[in-house]
């Protein structure tokens, strides 16, 4: 089916649904796809990141391969 006789299906389909409950879960669906442009960033999420960048300013980090390395010899001693 080519998508645009899908879509015209889907619609004519959503629009003789009368159920709120259903149609909210459609919604939900819709929302929850990734490719809908820009992402809405809850307030604790941008204090997360402003946080996280502060702490690579300040150096507080460490580079993944060292951590990897880290952690194999942590596995070692256990």
């Amino acid at each position: 089916m080519k998508i645009s006789k899908l879509k015209k299906t889907l619609i004519r389909l959503i629009s003789e649904i009368d159920d709120v409950t259903f149609l909210k879960e459609i919604e939900a669906i819709i929302d929850s796809w990734p490719d809908q442009g820009i992402i809405q960033l809850t307030q604790a999420e941008l204090d997360e990141i402003k946080a996280s960048k502060t702490d690579i300013e300040q150096g507080k980090y460490i580079e993944n391969k060292i951590l990897e390395k880290e952690v194999k010899q942590w596995l070692k001693l256990r």
